[in-house]
């Protein structure tokens, strides 16, 4: 099955599209077996995403500790940190960017009804106020096991950058602690390879409830805008690849074959988190050391999501375009410097892009209602969104890593994980000392 991953996880998709849609036409959304039933898809799919969240913590932490201590060079650590903030930035500016060149070529907006319009924040929840001071200070732990056990990836970042340096300057003394850190990190990747086994039971779980309860209709309803959307997405992807081809080469396509996997799975579940685990075994595989991954995707996962960037500038304008709203040239500049520091504040927050949206729209006198007009399809734009970030955070990943002249030989892109030992000739009782009659039926013959 760890072969034929990417094929399971297509059939999962597939088979939770079919599953799903008979569900949607043939069971009456009020019944107890509606709900019963996207209970149980919602399960099969939230079991697998605890279970990433799981491995997340202590897999960024040990590879990050590791990479650092192995580095030997603190000097270095700046020079790629100060590489990576100035590709994320950049990266922003080019995705959102190009989400408001593309709504405002396409103009998806003008023409919506918007009787479908009510009260978004019942369907939101509360939006918390976004504050640029509150994020500065998130980012610093007051507690390193409280990052942990809330899954930070920011503030999980800093410590373990902290705890790297450390390790390194004491040498020798902290060596063990470094093997220590090292072999959690192999046993993080040994659970993943565990813990993948079962995404395509999640990846058929997450879309038969998203079209259990949505149906395929809505794909219609929404098909201008969601046609567009995906349009740009793939302009996007068009150019990070091409930068991307610029530095790597042909060794991009095998970049793209080597990251499909995490690809898919974000792309299904929309949960960038759960293809986290498997895109830095890949990343290792494609030939970028921990050192680099372990810093890199954790930072990126919190200040480079292409496709999150994109689609909230395209959201806004969406929204004001439904309205009938004209904004000038310098108010859309000025939406596009907002959103670009806004969505650095949120990367943890659940349903991260709405909540920018809402302030955003907030600021600016726009109607905030109009978040309504895309929560219905807001699932399937975020599925795309989702596989973007993916794809951004990979390729910037291995040009920083090109750039710094670290790119090893790519290794095969299966290599069989360690088995536990199964069906051993002591049969478990290897290590005991075991008398005769203690294993047979010796003393009850002898009574």
């Amino acid at each position: 099955m760890d072969k034929r991953l990417t094929l399971w996880i297509l059939i999962g998709m597939i088979a939770g599209i079919i599953v799903g849609y008979t569900v949607h036409i043939g069971v009456a959304p009020d019944s107890s077996t509606f709900e019963n039933l996207t209970k149980t898809f919602k399960l099969l799919s939230d079991i697998f995403l605890n279970l990433i969240k799981l491995l997340v913590a202590p897999l960024i932490l040990s590879t990050i500790v590791v990479g650092i201590a192995h580095m030997g060079d603190s000097t270095a650590l700046g020079r790629i940190g100060f590489r990576a903030i100035t590709w994320f930035i950049l990266a922003s500016f080019i995705s959102i960017g190009l989400g408001l060149l593309m709504v405002n070529i396409f103009q998806p907006g003008i023409g919506v009804p918007l009787g479908a319009a009510a009260d978004a924040a019942t369907a939101l929840g509360e939006v918390k106020k976004l504050d640029f001071f509150e994020f500065i200070l998130s980012i610093f732990p007051k507690n390193a096991f409280e990052a942990m056990a809330t899954n930070n990836i920011l503030q999980i970042l800093v410590f373990s950058i902290f705890a790297g340096v450390a390790l390194s300057a004491l040498g020798e003394k902290g060596a063990p602690l470094v093997r220590a850190a090292d072999a959690l990190a192999e046993m993080m990747l040994q659970i993943t390879h565990y813990v993948m086994r079962y995404a395509p039971v999640a990846v058929f779980g997450a879309l038969a409830k998203v079209v259990a309860t949505s149906g395929l209709a809505i794909l219609l309803s929404y098909a201008t805008l969601l046609a567009e959307f995906y349009m740009s997405l793939v302009i996007l992807w068009v150019m990070l690849l091409t930068i991307g081809w610029i530095f790597l080469r042909n060794r991009i396509w095998t970049l793209i074959r080597y990251i499909r996997e995490p690809l898919l799975i974000a792309f299904s579940t929309a949960s960038s988190e759960a293809a986290l685990p498997k895109l830095f075994e890949q990343l290792d595989r494609f030939g970028v050391p921990r050192r680099i991954s372990g810093f890199m995707l954790p930072l990126g996962y919190s200040f480079n999501l292409d496709g999150s960037m994109m689609y909230m500038s395209f959201a806004t304008i969406f929204i004001a375009q439904a309205y009938g709203i004209e904004l000038p040239i310098m108010t859309q500049i000025l939406i596009l410097l907002t959103l670009m520091i806004s969505s650095k504040g949120v990367a943890a927050v659940p349903r991260a892009s709405l909540v920018v949206i809402t302030g955003t729209l907030a600021m600016f006198g726009l109607p905030v209602e109009g978040v309504a007009l895309i929560l219905a399809i807001d699932q399937f734009l975020d599925m795309g969104r989702t596989a973007t970030n993916v794809v951004g955070n990979a390729v910037a990943t291995s040009v920083i890593t090109k750039w710094e002249g670290m790119l090893e030989v790519e290794e095969p892109e299966f290599i069989e994980p360690p088995h536990a030992p199964a069906h051993t000739a002591a049969a478990g009782k290897r290590g005991l000392d075991l008398a005769e009659d203690m294993v047979s039926d010796a003393r009850s013959e002898k009574s």
